[in-house]
């Protein structure tokens, strides 16, 4: 188990739709920004809550969300 705002410059991540995407920044916070690779590739913010799964030491971990990213997820949907 890894928390969103642990994820480093680089990581390959897995969001909720199913697309995959690499990350571009050591931020942290409720948004990210990251290499989509979905209909089109293309660079962009997403939001933390999105992100599912990260692939970290040769092996896909589930992320876990702050409780501010918890809050942000339920006004959006």
């Amino acid at each position: 188990m890894i928390y969103t705002n642990d994820l480093k410059k680089g990581t390959q991540i897995l969001l909720s739709n199913g697309w995959g995407a690499v990350l571009y920044d050591n931020k942290k916070g409720n948004t990210r920004l990251a290499e989509v690779d979905g209909d089109f590739k293309e660079i962009g913010s997403i939001y933390s809550h999105d992100i599912r799964e990260a692939f970290i030491n040769g092996k896909w971990e589930a992320v876990t969300l702050t409780d501010k990213q918890k809050e942000l997820r339920l006004i959006t949907l």
